[in-house]
């Protein structure tokens, strides 16, 4: 048996983290909490903004059980998926490909199972307390594609329908959003006012959280995460030009978007000059501009 599998390598230290918080006049992105990113919570904490941004420019109350379970379900699905990877990487003895957040799942492992089987539980008994039938069948849809996706990933054997067109980042960009979004579109009806400019905010989203996956993998592997950040900023900014005269709230979504894409432009020119973790966690830091919806 590989003695590596219980014995990783040591954890890099967080040499830049103290020193981040205590230079006030660093860019902000420096203020970024490695832990946030290192225990799997920027997801999650993404996932319910975005969710309740969503919900509140499309006029929909949404009950506190949504955001409950989208952010147990997620941080659940990370941290296994995380788990999976590290599992997998130090079984073939091949490292190279993890990360800091990575090795700091598998250390941790055991601290991390149990409170994932316990969020795991506590979100099926929402599913089957608090969710209505009409719900459940609708989201058992997403679950069963995030079912797929997730099973085609830790195949030791990268399925066909993993086509270089359907890249990881793209369906994870896909699967999030629709995970967001879906609580608010059971609820609109279908002759709503709002559907239309809403699913153009959705639309956007999805790029949006494409583009985060596919600049963390770029800068990942060393490389810039290439203009496409620019214009989809710009894109953004056109929809919020048409869309202003549907839906006021909606455009300013699609404006805050517009900013996540434009910082994340800033990170790739900057990626060199700050930590590998600050960067990572910052990308997902960055994806929280919707908030100023919901703190006005």
């Amino acid at each position: 048996m590989n003695n590596s599998i219980h014995n990783p390598p040591a954890l890099p230290r967080l040499r830049h983290a103290p020193s981040a918080l205590s230079r006030v006049a660093r860019p902000f992105w420096h203020l970024a909490s490695p832990l946030w990113h290192l225990a799997s919570l920027d997801a999650p904490t993404v996932a319910v903004v975005w969710s309740l941004a969503f919900a509140r420019v499309a006029g929909v109350r949404l009950p506190l059980w949504v955001p409950a379970l989208l952010a147990l379900g997620t941080w659940t699905v990370y941290v296994a998926d995380r788990l999976l990877d590290a599992r997998a990487a130090f079984a073939a003895g091949n490292t190279s490909a993890l990360r800091q957040r990575h090795f700091f799942h598998w250390r941790h492992r055991r601290i991390f199972v149990p409170i994932a089987a316990a969020c795991a539980a506590a979100a099926a008994a929402i599913i089957f307390t608090l969710m209505p039938s009409v719900s459940r069948e609708h989201n058992s849809v997403l679950a069963a594609a995030a079912l797929v996706y997730f099973s085609g990933v830790h195949l030791p054997r990268r399925p066909r329908w993993l086509a270089p067109i359907f890249s990881k980042e793209l369906l994870v960009g896909v699967l999030f959003t629709a995970g967001c979004a879906l609580p608010t579109l059971t609820r609109l009806h279908a002759g709503s006012a709002n559907l239309r400019a809403l699913l153009v905010a959705i639309a956007f989203f999805a790029a949006l959280a494409w583009l985060n996956c596919h600049a963390i993998s770029r800068w990942e592997s060393g490389r810039t995460a290439g203009p496409a950040a620019s214009f989809l900023a710009c894109a953004g900014l056109a929809l919020v030009c048409i869309s202003i005269f549907v839906s006021v709230p909606i455009a300013t979504l699609i404006a805050a978007g517009s900013l996540s894409a434009l910082l994340l432009t800033a990170l790739d020119r900057r990626r060199n000059r700050v930590s590998p973790l600050t960067l990572r966690a910052a990308a997902d830091l960055v994806l929280l501009t919707p908030l100023v919806l919901l703190l006005t």
